[in-house]
């Protein structure tokens, strides 16, 4: 089974429509190339600062560099991209809210092994979520152009439903090859892995995930964010990140104080009965 491609002016009803199906999609060209030149030149200091990974899984000549919130102010445009929260939302409909779950660029150094096949939603300590539940909806925007030769992200499309497994091969996937600027859309369910680097040039994509507002999220935004950067950002992007109530009671501050009101200093007590 191939990835679907759609083009950047397709309908979130659509997308999500083939989410659901496939688990996994391809938009092209969803980011302008500035765009893209500009995250990559704000990132990387701190991507050259970054250590490579310890073990297999992490890539042990591959880089994960995140607080991108913080780092990269041109990130937020992806971050926030109304297409993407359109569809996340309609994935992640039978939560209260959802928010970010991680940002990441991910640097796949040259004659890099591919990863395990594996599902992101294993995360949350392989707790066994129902098969008609996402909790997470993921993206990975290429930075650079992806291929199958440079490690192009390997997805199985439809594996959803497929019980619990350690053992899928990258035989049962294929490549998410696409331009830099194209956005993976991908459900926490779906069996993927990074790919093998056999080119001589690193593979980077920007790995922006978000899930239901009940759960952990995997990158601590809270420290990530100094408090400092968080008081000059949107109130929907600090909601985003995780001020807001995850559901009824979840997140409130000291006397029952919403957090975005704890955060800006000003007043108030939450009442219950209207969560």
């Amino acid at each position: 089974m191939s990835l679907v491609h759609l083009p950047p002016t397709a309908d979130p009803e659509e997308i999500h429509e083939v989410l659901h199906r496939d688990a996994a999609l391809v938009i092209d060209d969803l980011a302008d190339r500035d765009t893209i030149d500009r995250i990559t030149a704000e990132m990387a200091p701190f991507v050259e600062a970054t250590p490579p990974g310890s073990d297999d899984f992490s890539g042990r000549n591959t880089r994960r560099t995140g607080a991108l919130v913080a780092r990269s102010p041109s990130s937020h445009q992806l971050v926030q991209h109304p297409t993407v929260l359109d569809v996340t939302g309609r994935l992640l409909h039978r939560a209260k809210a959802f928010q970010l779950h991680l940002t990441q660029v991910i640097s796949i150094g040259p004659d890099s092994p591919g990863q395990s096949i594996h599902r992101d939603q294993w995360a949350f300590d392989f707790f066994p979520f129902p098969s008609d539940y996402d909790v997470q909806c993921n993206t990975i925007w290429a930075l650079t152009d992806f291929t199958e030769e440079n490690g192009a992200t390997r997805v199985i499309p439809g594996s959803q439903h497929l019980p619990d497994s350690f053992e899928h091969t990258v035989d049962e996937t294929v490549p998410a090859e696409m331009s830099a600027g194209s956005c993976l859309l991908y459900t926490g369910k779906v069996y993927h892995g990074g790919g093998a680097n056999r080119s001589d040039v690193t593979r980077v994509g920007l790995n922006i995930t978000y899930d239901v507002a009940w759960l952990r999220q995997e990158e601590n935004q809270y420290l990530s964010v100094p408090q400092e950067v968080a008081l000059g950002l949107s109130d929907d992007m600090l909601r985003l990140l995780g001020y807001q109530i995850g559901a009824y009671a979840l997140g409130y501050v000291d006397d029952v104080r919403d957090p975005l009101d704890a955060l800006r200093g000003t007043s108030g007590a939450m009442s219950f009965g209207d969560l």
